[in-house]
């Protein structure tokens, strides 16, 4: 498993503890579960971080029922990276813990996190839509987005029917109906954004201020611009 702390793959400690068993059938996730339910709650341990993570384990008989993280709260997309401006890796966060709840919530909070992207680079428009035309469109070399990116962003303009519901200022948050995989595909495209927006080009920037400084260190001059 991956650690949700330190994100090293891992073969944790585990231990395992009966937290309840009620005696009569009851109904799990609406189905009637048809066996009294056991309660069990599994602790693994990273080798690495020593973080814990808590799994709770629903089951009557031999059928697993449901199974779910109830510590620590995270999704399975890593963190955003700390280049990444807290308003916006607070939008994707929320979007990666909510998506085994709700995909639509997941996927309106991380149009909500494109439309800040977006926004901090300049791409303005009426709604999300006439944003993602506009950094399309860009004509400047230096600022343009990959290809792969470009045809990645323009395909969210299809999730959901989203066309049929512009996500203003106003409406960002709307709940619209999402087919199965899109709001995962939402996420991992704000991760590329992430890498192509604020982590390359912070990496770039750390690469030449060491450079500058052992410039500077053996007496060389400084480079250029």
């Amino acid at each position: 498993m991956k650690c949700p702390h330190c994100l090293h793959d891992i073969h944790p400690s585990s231990a395992t503890t009966n937290l309840n068993t009620y005696n009569s059938p009851v109904m799990v996730g609406g189905n009637n579960a048809g066996n009294p339910l056991a309660v069990i709650a599994t602790v693994h341990t990273c080798p690495k971080c020593k973080g814990a993570t808590v799994e709770l384990t629903f089951h009557g008989g031999s059928a697993v029922y449901s199974e779910m993280r109830s510590y620590p709260r995270s999704g399975s997309f890593p963190p955003a990276p700390p280049d990444v401006p807290k308003s916006i890796s607070m939008d994707y966060s929320e979007a990666n813990e909510v998506l085994p709840i709700s995909p639509k919530a997941s996927a309106a909070l991380s149009r909500r996190c494109l439309q800040g992207i977006l926004s901090s680079h300049s791409y303005t428009g009426r709604d999300l839509v006439k944003q993602i035309d506009s950094a399309l469109s860009e004509t400047d070399a230096s600022k343009s987005l990959p290809a792969s990116l470009r045809d990645n962003i323009d395909a969210i303009r299809n999730f959901g029917n989203f066309s049929a519901h512009p996500i203003t200022d106003q409406t960002t948050l709307q709940i619209v109906d999402v087919e199965q995989g899109e709001a995962e595909w939402c996420l991992q495209i704000l991760l590329d954004l992430f890498d192509h927006y604020y982590v390359a080009p912070a990496r770039s920037a750390r690469l030449r201020a060491s450079l500058a400084a052992k410039l500077v260190a053996a007496g060389k001059p400084p480079m250029k611009s």
